[in-house]
C-alpha cells in the first residue's frame, strides 16, 4: 500500500484513479509520493520514505531538485496539460489590450443611465483599438504551449516569428511550416509588435527579458508573460514603461511595483486554471506516478532519463545512481554474487545521474534484503527499488 499526500487541490478526475487497494490518500504523514500544483516545498525536508514528487502543471521551480537529486527521489511534471488553457487566456489577454476592452467595460459600468446610449456613442471613439491580424507575433519557446500559441496567430491572420534553439524534434512537428524561424533573438525582439515568452524557469532563464532586450523592442510593443514568474525582470519593464519604451505588459504573475498601472494587465495565475485543464493535468500526474511506483518507469521525470519499458518479468529491481563509469559491471556483479540471471537491463542517463532497471525471473525472495543492501553499498549508488510484477 503506498501512502500520497496532496497539497492544493487536485482534481478527482485523476485521484480517483488511484485504487483503494494500493494506494491510501492523505492517510498518514509518512508519504511514499507527493502530488501538488502551486505548493512551496523549497525549504521542505523530505523523508527517505518520499519515493517521488508530482506537479500537476508544467512548471516545477517549487521542488527543490537539488535535494531531489540527492536523495534519489523522481521529480514529474506533466507538460501540456494546460497547453491549451494557457494558449487561450493568452489571445484572451491580447485581444482585452488590442481593442481597449479593460477601458472600456469600466465606462460602460460608471455610465449607466437614461442617456447611456448617446453616452456610448460619443464616448466609443475613445476606446478605438487595433486589429491583431497582420500584427507580428514573437513566439519564444516552441513547446506544448509555444507551438499552439504560433498556430493560432497564423489563424489569426498575424505574421508570426517563433524562436526556440533547443526545439524538441516532436515539437518541432506540431509548429506549422507557416511559422518563421527567427535565425537569432535579437531579429525576433525587433520585429514584433506582440512578444510571448513560453521557456521553463530556471537560473539559466531568470530574467530572460530584462532591460537590453527590451531595448530591442519596437516602442509600441507589447510583452506578455504568461509562463513562469522571474523570467520577465518586472524592475526593467516598469522602467521601460515610464520611459514610454515599451506599450504594454501582460502578465499572469501579480506584482506589487507594477499593480494599478493602466499600461499592465495582471492575471492572479489563471494560466492552467479551467475545469478542462486541471482534469488533465491530475490525470497525468496520477498515472505517471502509478507508472513509477507500480512499474518503476519514468515519464515525464525533470531529473531522472525517461524509460517506459513493459513489465515482462517477475521481478524488477530499479536502480539510481550517479552517471560514471563502471556502475553497470558493478551492479551486475552484485546479480552474479546472488546467483541472479538477469533477463534485461536498460540504463538511461540524464546529466549527473543515471536510472538502471533489471528485470528477472528467478530471484531469491529469502535474501531480498541483503542482496538490496548489497546494491545500496555500491558507491555512487542513490536509491534502489524491489518491485514485483503488480
Amino acid at each position: 500500500m503506498y501512502q500520497i499526500k496532496t497539497y492544493n487541490v487536485i482534481s478527482q478526475a485523476g485521484l480517483k484513479e488511484l485504487t483503494p487497494d494500493q494506494f491510501a490518500l492523505n492517510q498518514s504523514d509518512q508519504a511514499d509520493a507527493i502530488i501538488l500544483r502551486s505548493e512551496n516545498l523549497l525549504n521542505t525536508n523530505f523523508s527517505s520514505q518520499v519515493k517521488a514528487i508530482v506537479r500537476a502543471g508544467a512548471g516545477y521551480n517549487n521542488i527543490p531538485l537539488d535535494q531531489a537529486n540527492e536523495k534519489g527521489i523522481a521529480v514529474f511534471n506533466t507538460p501540456g496539460g494546460n497547453a491549451n488553457a494557457v494558449k487561450e487566456l493568452v489571445f484572451f489577454m491580447m485581444g482585452v489590450c488590442a481593442r481597449e476592452i479593460y477601458p472600456a467595460l469600466n465606462f460602460s459600468q460608471e455610465n449607466i443611465g437614461a442617456d447611456v446610449s448617446l453616452r456610448t456613442e460619443a464616448s466609443k471613439n475613445s476606446f478605438r483599438g487595433t486589429e491583431l491580424k497582420d500584427r507580428t507575433l514573437g513566439v519564444i519557446g516552441l513547446g506544448h504551449v509555444g507551438s499552439l500559441v504560433a498556430n493560432l496567430g497564423l489563424a489569426y491572420g498575424m505574421n508570426v516569428i517563433g524562436y526556440d534553439p533547443s526545439i524538441h524534434p516532436d515539437a518541432a512537428w506540431e509548429v506549422d511550416r507557416a511559422v518563421k524561424r527567427a535565425s537569432n533573438l535579437s531579429s525576433l525582439l525587433k520585429n514584433c509588435d506582440y512578444l510571448t515568452i513560453h521557456i521553463p524557469y530556471n537560473e539559466d532563464n531568470h530574467h530572460f527579458i530584462g532591460a537590453s532586450k527590451l531595448q530591442m523592442l519596437k516602442k509600441t510593443a507589447v510583452v506578455m508573460n504568461f509562463s513562469r514568474s522571474g523570467i520577465v525582470d518586472d524592475q526593467a519593464v516598469l522602467k521601460a514603461l515610464d520611459q514610454k519604451e515599451l506599450k504594454f505588459y501582460l502578465s499572469d504573475f501579480p506584482s506589487a511595483e507594477l499593480a494599478g498601472r493602466p499600461d499592465v494587465l495582471i492575471t492572479p495565475h489563471l494560466g492552467g486554471s479551467t475545469r478542462e485543464a486541471e482534469h488533465t493535468a491530475a490525470r497525468m500526474a496520477v498515472r505517471q506516478l502509478k507508472e513509477f511506483l507500480l512499474n518503476g518507469n519514468l515519464i515525464n521525470s525533470v531529473n531522472l532519463p525517461e524509460i517506459n519499458e513493459p513489465f515482462s518479468t517477475d521481478y524488477r529491481v530499479t536502480i539510481v545512481h550517479h552517471n560514471i563509469p563502471n556502475m553497470l559491471g558493478q551492479i551486475s556483479s552484485i546479480f552474479g554474487d546472488f546467483s541472479i540471471n538477469i533477463d534485461r537491463l536498460s540504463n538511461r542517463s540524464k546529466g549527473d545521474l543515471a536510472y538502471t532497471m533489471v528485470e528477472v525471473n528467478d530471484f531469491p525472495l529469502a535474501k531480498k534484503e541483503e542482496f538490496l543492501k548489497a546494491l545500496q553499498a555500491i558507491p555512487s549508488t542513490i536509491r534502489t527499488r524491489f518491485l514485483e510484477h503488480p
